[in-house]
């Protein structure tokens, strides 16, 4: 039974107030546009995990990294390749000669926050075991289910132009993240800063945790308590039933996929220091939930179709 205090007083007020201090503390070593950071603090105080698209270099890594020290999280990253197996990323038994028993060793999978580098550079076998530890939160360790951290979210990286050494990441697995963002150049402004500034690693080295570890457990919990209203839900029916009946689209928004989007526009509201969603929360979060959820005939991103339907869709109050 969740602890946190009710959503439309404290909590609500330490999220407004915790959310720009946060993005500040970020900022301060990557510079990385609202919409980009909105939907990643989403994912995480919705439970969910994020997927970030991006060529080398525009601070995928450093984002993660400052995020982690700034919510004072446990981080580990895994660079995925092709030849990584299941066990180099849960972890293994290991024979103690001395005790004469087998010991496991976690892997880098147990943290709070995991950067899953490059992830379309792995084996289908390697990427089902990291699906069954973001759907379960929990791992199979001889049988045995074994927790991850508390909290536990996957931040992904995955480049959008390179194709040698890579796989496709099928449908089932983009559905397990809850947003994707595309993170690229900084504007002129900042990557001058960034010329002039501190390197990243003293950057980093200065960050300290905007909110504890048990605060952010607080927060998580308070999601659930936001409120959404009948017009707040009927208006994501109307556009999750608008995606299927379109005439360019293989596959529409999932009955699954809307309700990530109703907790996604929760966390939302929390953030902005409300107990209820309002309509602009579900808008606002239309194309990072609901676009690599849908499929189109020719193939290609539904960026496009996710804001022509959000657009052609009036709320009804």
């Amino acid at each position: 039974m969740s602890t946190a205090i009710p959503t439309d007083s404290s909590q609500a007020s330490l999220a407004a107030s915790s959310v720009e201090a946060l993005k500040r503390n970020v900022r301060s070593v990557v510079s990385v546009p609202d919409a980009v950071l909105d939907p990643i603090l989403v994912a995480l105080l919705a439970g969910g995990h994020a997927l970030i698209e991006g060529i080398p270099g525009t601070g995928k890594t450093l984002l993660s990294r400052a995020l982690a020290r700034s919510l004072d999280c446990d981080f580990k990253r895994i660079q995925f390749t092709n030849d990584l197996m299941p066990s180099d990323i849960v972890g293994s038994s290991v024979w103690r000669a001395h005790e004469q028993c087998f010991e496991f060793v976690p892997g880098p999978l147990f943290a709070n926050i995991v950067l899953a580098d490059e992830v379309n550079r792995t084996s289908s076998r390697t990427l089902s075991c990291l699906l069954e530890a973001m759907e379960e939160g929990y791992v199979s360790i001889d049988g045995v289910p074994v927790s991850l951290g508390q909290p536990f979210a996957i931040l992904a990286t995955r480049n959008p132009i390179e194709f040698h050494g890579t796989f496709p990441i099928p449908e089932a697995a983009l559905d397990r993240f809850l947003v994707r963002v595309e993170l690229g150049y900084p504007d002129a402004g900042d990557e001058r800063a960034l010329y002039a500034g501190k390197t990243a690693a003293a950057g980093l080295a200065d960050l300290e945790p905007v909110l504890s570890l048990e605060q952010l457990i607080a927060l998580i919990g308070s999601v659930h308590d936001v409120q959404v209203g009948a017009p707040v839900s009927d208006y994501a029916y109307r556009v999750v039933d608008a995606t299927r009946r379109h005439d360019t689209v293989l596959l529409g928004v999932s009955p699954r996929a809307a309700i990530s989007w109703i907790q996604g526009a929760r966390a939302l509201a929390l953030l902005d220091g409300r107990s209820y969603v309002v309509p602009d929360d579900l808008k606002t979060l239309a194309l990072p939930i609901l676009a690599h959820r849908i499929f189109l005939r020719g193939g290609g991103s539904a960026n496009a179709l996710v804001e022509e339907v959000v657009a052609a869709t009036p709320v009804e109050l």
